[in-house]
């Protein structure tokens, strides 16, 4: 008996390890009026494309971090995800990429959410990264 237990466990945790896997966005930095000051301006968010929402998503919040200054805010912002899966640019402002020296990885990270504000539940991460500037 708890061989049938342990094994229906792991099938579940596999399962919902597959479904997490899927959840994927992607993004480019079309558009995007070239900054390497070191100053970034407040600009439009870029499409993103998602795949593999998690069963519940009602919005999906963005963040977006430099991986070589992960201390500075970029910012990002919360949608309420469109059936077909697109988030179009202009659906929120965020700090650009803005180098001073070189290109830096730039990690878009994205959160499905139940719902909007206190209380939502965590229901997928997906991630990300490009350099800036390509």
């Amino acid at each position: 008996m708890f061989k049938v237990i342990a094994l229906s466990s792991l099938v579940m945790t596999l399962s919902t390890i597959s479904n997490a896997s899927e959840f994927k966005i992607q993004f480019d930095w079309s558009g995007l009026k070239l900054c390497t000051s070191g100053n970034p301006n407040r600009v439009s968010n870029p499409q993103f494309v998602i795949s593999g929402l998690p069963e519940g998503t009602e919005y999906v919040q963005f963040k977006l971090v430099d991986r070589d200054v992960p201390g500075y805010n970029h910012g990002g912002g919360t949608v309420k995800i469109s059936a077909d899966g697109k988030v179009p640019s202009d659906a929120f402002k965020y700090k650009s990429p803005c180098p001073p020296n070189g290109s830096h990885k730039y990690q878009w990270t994205a959160t499905a959410k139940n719902k909007k504000g206190w209380g939502a539940k965590k229901l997928g991460i997906a991630k990300a990264t490009r350099k800036y500037p390509e």
